[in-house]
């Protein structure tokens, strides 16, 4: 028989286990508001560019390059703040990238010249690196391993929704009270959020000075160069026909119907990061490789009959779905190859996904003004291939059947 003292034992045992399956969704969802703030001020401009070019005297297109400047903050930050704050702690560092959102967004609400608003726009660009960077590895170290990529999906959800939903009631919003009172609103969410993560988010300490690894140390750990790859070579696919959906619809005579195309897009999309964050856990590799196909497949149809609407809308509705969990799958992947050097890594991934971004908009231009839209189809086959087989490939390191 067993003591009172081993029977107590076995039952804090038993608690701590069950506890230990049980998601921190408070603080995950924090973190996911924050991707949600993220996102939504980066892409808001551009359903305002109209009112935001009146605003501050300058034409269209010179207010679109409120957009371009936040991304180049992203690009160009991402990896010198997080290699330069690998021992700082986290929460604070995640409050100091959120205060930068706050901060960033008034001075946009309330500036009337342009220079100061593209400089309050670089900054944003700089935080959001700094948060990119932060998130996946901070979700993941709330959670024990085998919950990891569940975490990462949690946390990473605000992303899809901002996309489909925040940027179209953006733009409407803005239509109906003005662009400046939408920057106010997201800084007043930067400043709940703040609150929330304070009170709500826990704290972890930075890297020790003997753990802490150089970004080339980081670079060459096995896995993380497939990784990166996948990431670059998805992503600019998922680019190149994003940016220029609109005239590549022309061809079925869809130019009118952009927006329930992307309505479409956003509501797989979601459906799809709902199915990975159930299964992540259990089958990263499985499911890259099937996303994978997916776009593929997706890419073929669009490129075989894209001038017939109900194809149309079929192939967008699978394109969403392979794209909506990626960002999950590729930080999961990284996370877990990187393992301490996560943020570092990171960060890498944020930099390599803000050049698909660019990267996106100068070859769809290319292909777009040389060869037409119909040579979409051709090029993301190329890169969704070649990001197939590097997935195949890395089958010890980056994508393997299972973790260690």
């Amino acid at each position: 028989m067993m003591t009172t003292s081993e029977t107590s034992s076995l039952n804090a045992d038993n608690l701590e286990t069950a506890q230990s399956d049980r998601l921190p969704i408070t603080a995950l969802l924090a973190l996911s508001l924050a991707g949600f703030v993220t996102i939504l001020t980066e892409a808001l401009p551009a359903g305002l560019l109209p009112q935001i070019g009146e605003g501050l005297g300058v034409s269209e297109s010179l207010a679109g390059q409120l957009v371009t400047l936040y991304a180049i903050g992203s690009l160009v930050a991402a990896i010198p703040l997080m290699a330069a704050t690998q021992g700082v702690r986290r929460r604070p560092l995640l409050l100091t990238a959120i205060v930068g959102f706050a901060v960033a967004n008034t001075i946009t609400t309330f500036s009337t010249s342009y220079v100061l608003t593209m400089v309050a726009r670089f900054l944003a660009g700089m935080a959001a690196g700094l948060l990119w960077a932060l998130l996946a590895g901070y979700a993941a170290r709330m959670v024990p391993e085998h919950l990891k990529g569940r975490a990462i999906a949690i946390a990473m959800v605000g992303t899809p929704l901002a996309l489909s939903l925040g940027v179209p009631a953006g733009t409407f919003l803005g239509t109906m009270v003005g662009w400046r009172s939408c920057f106010g609103i997201m800084s007043l969410l930067a400043l709940i959020l703040i609150v929330w993560v304070r009170v709500k988010v826990p704290d972890f300490a930075g890297q020790a000075m003997g753990k802490r690894l150089t970004l080339r140390q980081v670079f060459t750990l096995p896995g993380i160069r497939p990784v990166l790859f996948v990431v670059l070579a998805f992503v600019l696919a998922h680019n190149i026909l994003y940016t220029y959906i609109a005239p590549f619809l022309v061809n079925a005579d869809m130019s009118e119907r952009t927006d329930l195309v992307l309505l479409v897009f956003g509501i797989s999309a979601l459906i799809g990061i709902w199915v990975i964050g159930v299964l992540i856990d259990r089958h990263l590799r499985v499911l890259t490789i099937a996303s994978t196909f997916l776009f593929g497949l997706a890419a073929l149809v669009l490129g075989v009959a894209g001038d017939v609407p109900v194809a149309v809308y079929g192939a967008v509705g699978v394109w969403g779905l392979a794209f909506g969990g990626s960002a999950t799958l590729f930080q999961t992947a990284l996370a877990k190859t990187a393992k301490e050097a996560a943020d570092v890594a990171q960060s890498m991934l944020v930099t390599a996904w803000n050049l698909a971004i660019a990267g996106g908009g100068i070859v769809g231009g290319i292909l777009l003004d040389r060869f037409g839209s119909g040579s979409f189809s051709p090029a993301l086959l190329v890169l969704l291939t070649a990001t197939l087989l590097i997935v195949c490939t890395a089958r010890r390191h980056g994508f393997p059947d299972s973790y260690h």
